[in-house]
């Protein structure tokens, strides 16, 4: 009996099966036919080879964090040593047909020319746009150093788009740019959201009813690090309980990265200690918990080149769970959030302050924007139509021709909350009336 076809999947930035986006691909694959295989970093407590939902995980030791160029040079070359390493390891064990890299960091292209010396393709599964980071944390360099990271970072980009089968792009602004910048065949690029499982991720009543006094709770979930703006949530805690005196507010933040301990100096400094509370990293059964018990979700990230172009998955998350939210006013937070989201202009904390007291103050709005939530998530944004379209190129690349196999891409429900849309739909069924389709 032959081999099924055999995908490895690495990515550096978090293990599995913490990392959702990656986990909800390896499960994808594992349900459409394919034996999958994941590196990664360990997580505390993890053994280094495991098999969990019939998916082979390879895990290493992850370097130490690093700051300074110095220290992320050691930490990408160090994993990236790792990697290989063990993917020489997955080969023995079961020569693999493709090579996934999620991305951060850039680095893998050269580990993929050297597998596809062996007929293996390689799927670029890309995450972040690390220049835009760069941009976002530094600003335009002005010195010599600068303008040299800056150039290295689009070099490996280029590289790793030069180097690619297939490129994966988390919404259509990622899209566009793998397409110009990265000059690749429109064909040769697809869309895959990082949408939730929603049959999995949804609210769930809590495990005890809020008693008489309780304070309502707003969260945030997902990273802390300097582009994720988490220090904007303890200004806002500062501004709506020591200058607005509101006692009856609490922020639960979930999550953990390279700030969690400036974070907590600063929670410290503005004497909000007993109204905050980091938990670090937080499992799926804790979100679900916090995300449903809250009252609203915060999405703190600032306008900046990274931010306004990026899927951010604490918006859908929130949303899965009928959680109303307040962001910041990018461009891809609202293609996700649509109507189910307060936005403020980006960095206003006082803005951000009044659209948080609007929603404690108003049940009603908070009880629409849940019905909202939960609706354009589950009907636009589940990962269902998602995991369709990243089968595809698996089924493309591997299995069938593009001449024999239609371009696989996720349906696009039509918003049924929205007039103009619903009339288009409905006009565009079936042969129109002359003045029907100059309406259109």
């Amino acid at each position: 009996m032959a081999e099924r076809t055999h995908v490895l999947v690495i990515v550096q930035n978090l293990p599995v099966p913490l990392d959702r986006r990656v986990w909800l691909e390896c499960l994808a694959l594992r349900d459409a036919g394919y034996d999958v295989s994941v590196i990664c970093p360990k997580g505390p407590g993890d053994p280094a080879r495991q098999v969990i939902d019939g998916i082979h995980v390879y895990k290493y030791r992850p370097a130490p964090q690093a700051s300074g160029v110095l220290g992320y040079a050691v930490e990408f070359g160090y994993s990236w040593l790792r990697t290989a390493k063990l993917s020489r390891t997955a080969w023995r064990r079961q020569p693999f047909d493709a090579l996934q890299a999620c991305n951060p960091p850039d680095t893998y292209w050269a580990l993929a020319r050297y597998w596809k010396r062996r007929g293996v393709r390689f799927v670029f599964d890309q995450h972040d746009l690390n220049p835009e980071l760069f941009l976002s944390r530094f600003g335009e360099p002005e010195g010599r150093s600068g303008k040299l990271q800056l150039a290295g970072l689009r070099w490996l980009e280029r590289q790793t788009y030069a180097t690619a089968d297939h490129v994966i792009s988390t919404n259509e602004s990622y899209r566009r740019i793998a397409i110009e910048r990265g000059e690749r065949d429109p064909r040769d690029v697809t869309v895959v959201r990082s949408g939730p499982d929603t049959t999995v991720m949804r609210p769930v009543h809590p495990s005890a009813p809020a008693g008489p006094g309780a304070r309502h709770s707003l969260v945030y979930l997902g990273i802390m690090g300097p582009q994720d703006g988490v220090d904007m949530v303890l200004e806002v805690m500062d501004e709506l309980v020591h200058r607005r005196g509101r006692t009856d507010v609490e922020a639960t933040l979930l999550g953990f990265g390279d700030c969690l301990a400036d974070l907590q100096r600063q929670c410290h400094d503005l004497g909000l200690d007993d109204v905050v509370t980091f938990t670090g990293r937080a499992g799926p059964a804790a979100i679900a918990e916090h995300l449903s018990a809250a009252s609203v979700g915060l999405c703190p990230d600032r306008k900046t080149p990274l931010n306004d172009v990026s899927t951010m998955n604490k918006t859908m998350e929130y949303m899965a769970h009928a959680l109303p939210s307040v962001s910041f006013d990018l461009t891809e937070t609202r293609v996700s959030g649509g109507d189910s989201c307060l936005y403020v202009p980006s960095g206003d904390v006082q803005a951000f302050a009044d659209a948080v007291e609007r929603l404690l103050d108003d049940p009603e709005l908070r009880v629409d924007l849940a019905r909202r939530a939960w609706r354009r998530v589950s009907l636009a944004l589940d990962w269902k139509p998602q995991s369709t379209a990243y089968v595809g190129v698996y089924d493309r690349l591997l299995r069938r021709t593009r001449d024999e196999a239609a371009t696989t891409a996720a349906p696009r429900y039509v918003d049924m909350s929205r007039e103009a849309e619903v009339r288009e739909f409905v006009l565009a069924r079936g042969p129109q009336a002359p003045d029907h389709a100059a309406a259109v």
